[in-house]
């Protein structure tokens, strides 16, 4: 795990001060690797690729980068873990075209995969979580690639005669090329999710390259990005191809996948644990972790103080079931204090995921004792597993029983009850009333402003491509999710809050192994009696009795609302002035301070839509001179 940087001069050779900007670039992600730095510049082809290293596979200097392939054709700098990478080692032996390997770490694998299978072919074969940029000096191309799902990030773009790249924005805006033009329309999209949404980034002309994709620049003119692998497709496979077996040839065959990503990903050089919440997905990771490795295991949570949102007790228990060395941390509204002025820095552009704070702190907590760490994250999306996936196939199937124009009168009747009210049961209400189909009513619950009003003036947020056109409602949902809440939202949240401390975090459910399964498996080994996850807690009660896991579903929520009531309110106050959003012009200040003022009445569904509004207010803070801003 590590963090990469760097640019492209268009059409003219480096300057003689590139080397100290690569510099500057390489050095905002220490975070994100601390144990060493790494610089390649050709200065002939305008070229500087840039490395911060975190070493988990190859300690030495074997594994330094940037790394050049046997041939010295091509230059890397790579962010990120290839599990099977021994696996690919063998296939490269067997065909006679493995190299005199110099260490092993995978980053000199995918070199030699490259060279020998060529790029889009070494990276279907490649099973992990990765971004990379890898120069061609032959055809003096560059091409940047992400992995299936999402879980590393990187963003790009051409500014001036400038191709920018880089794991962060941070590193992308110490380039003296960059201008940091917000995107208005990005905002307005955030402001709709709580996240900027692929492939927007918060700035005008950089971009986020999708999950499974690649890019290739040649004398500075794009390609489109190119999918080596699609989610889409999978699903669409999966469905018309279903898992033929019964009930227990389906647990014992996702015991099985399953059990293998698990194992395959704890190859490290270092210590490593795992995140453990006490809710299914965690607890399933790291039993089959205690299972397979037959080894005592490290495991972190976090508690809080306020009941209703602390699950270290569930997460005890599992612990203590499993025989897991296990330490929790208690997080309170001082920890929140401490953090919250952070988040924007942590995540470069605005965030409106309150869970990061937990997060973040879990992870600082686990890095005293781990560099590496398994999280239970994307059993949700694959197992339909959000409550909300429940809610609206009932709230749907209810709708279609009232006939349409009934339920469009009704719509415009609630709806202008509830004019003013953002984030109101009866806005939220009068959506449902008028959705036209099942995918509406899921907008309309996961949305927090509506699409017509979102508060940015002159904000248009472009239409997303995250619908499936085969499948039932629960399916489609689950797609949905999978392509932007999951990346976007969840992966994005975990790999800042992690790699912030210098902490790898790795993902076993997303291994394309377990996806592909889990998209074959029919609906109802998923769903019994409207809940989700049927068939993986049927694998986790393999290991961990019922009478442990059997409790309501809570997530990774934090009580923002009471506190932003409580020892959050000045910092609010300041962030939410009139005259301040006025002078900013991003947000409808006189529809903000109504919310605020809602919430601040005791509107407990107000906190969610208006957290988002204030994460931006504080990124724009913290990259922006505050001195500018009308008091």
């Amino acid at each position: 795990m590590c963090g990469i940087v760097g640019f492209v001069r268009i059409g003219s050779p480096l300057d003689p001060g590139d080397a100290a900007v690569l510099a500057r670039m390489t050095g905002c992600l220490a975070h994100r690797g601390p144990d060493a730095d790494g610089a390649w510049l050709d200065a002939a082809a305008g070229v500087a690729l840039g490395h911060r290293r975190l070493a988990i596979i190859e300690l030495s200097a074997a594994g330094a980068q940037p790394m050049a392939s046997p041939s010295g054709r091509h230059v890397i700098v790579f962010n990120g873990e290839i599990y099977n990478h021994l696996e690919i080692r063998a296939a490269l032996s067997a065909a006679n075209a493995a190299p005199a390997w110099r260490g092993h770490s995978d980053t000199e694998t995918l070199l030699a995969a490259i060279e020998h299978f060529g790029l889009e072919n070494a990276l279907r074969r490649a099973r992990g979580m990765f971004a990379f940029a890898a120069w061609d000096r032959e055809t003096r191309r560059l091409t940047l690639a992400r992995d299936r799902l999402g879980e590393k990030p990187l963003y790009y773009g051409r500014q001036g005669n400038v191709l920018l790249f880089g794991s962060e924005l941070k590193s992308l805006r110490a380039h003296p090329a960059f201008a940091a033009d917000v995107d208005r329309d990005a905002v307005a999209g955030f402001a709709r999710r709580g996240y900027v949404a692929a492939p927007a980034s918060i700035y005008r002309g950089i971009a986020k390259l999708p999950p499974g994709a690649t890019i290739t620049f040649d004398g500075g003119v794009a390609s489109e990005p190119r999918a080596y692998w699609s989610l889409r497709d999978v699903a669409a496979a999966g469905l018309a191809s279903p898992f033929a077996g019964d009930e227990r040839e389906a647990e014992a065959e996702l015991d099985r996948v399953l059990g293998d990503a698990v194992l395959e990903q704890t190859i490290a050089d270092v210590p490593l644990g795992a995140f453990l919440s006490g809710g299914v997905d965690s607890s399933t990771v790291v039993a089959l972790l205690r299972a397979r490795t037959g080894r005592p295991v490290r495991t972190f949570t976090i508690g809080f103080r306020e009941p209703g949102f602390d699950e270290s007790p569930h997460a005890a228990a599992v612990a203590a079931h499993l025989g897991t060395e296990h330490s929790q941390h208690e997080l309170g509204p001082r920890d929140a204090l401490d953090i919250v002025p952070r988040l924007a820095t942590l995540y470069d552009e605005p965030f409106g995921d309150s869970s990061a704070i937990p997060t973040h702190l879990v992870s600082t907590f686990a890095r005293r004792h781990v560099t590496v760490c398994l999280s239970g994250d994307g059993g949700d999306e694959l197992f339909g597993g959000y409550a909300r996936y429940a809610s609206t196939a009932s709230l749907w199937n209810g709708l279609q029983r009232v006939p349409r124009f009934a339920r469009g009168l009704l719509a415009n009747g609630v709806g202008a009850l509830a004019r003013g009210g953002e984030g109101s049961r009866a806005q939220r209400l009068a959506r449902y009333l008028a959705a036209r189909d099942g995918d509406e009513v899921y907008r309309a619950q996961t949305d927090l402003w509506s699409r017509a009003g979102a508060p940015v003036p002159g904000g248009a947020e472009a239409r997303d491509d995250a619908t499936l056109p085969a499948g039932d409602l629960w399916a489609r949902m689950m797609f949905a999710d999978s392509v932007t809440y999951l990346p976007d939202d969840i992966l994005a949240k975990v790999d800042r809050a992690a790699m912030a401390v210098s902490l790898e975090t790795r993902v076993p459910l997303l291994d394309p192994r377990v996806v592909e399964l889990a998209w074959r498996l029919p609906l109802a080994l998923k769903v019994r009696d409207g809940e989700g996850k049927w068939l993986l807690k049927r694998v986790l009660a393999r290991y961990v009795p019922d009478s442990i896991m059997r409790r309501p579903k809570m997530g990774f929520g934090v009580p923002v609302g009471q506190w932003l009531r409580g020892p959050l309110r000045d910092w609010a106050e300041t962030l939410l002035a009139e005259p301040r959003l006025r002078a900013e012009g991003y947000f409808d200040a006189a529809r903000v301070r109504a919310l605020w003022s809602r919430h601040l009445g005791g509107v407990v569904e107000a906190a969610d839509t208006l957290w988002p509004v204030l994460m931006f207010q504080a990124w724009l803070a913290e990259t922006r001179p505050v001195a500018s801003v009308a008091a």
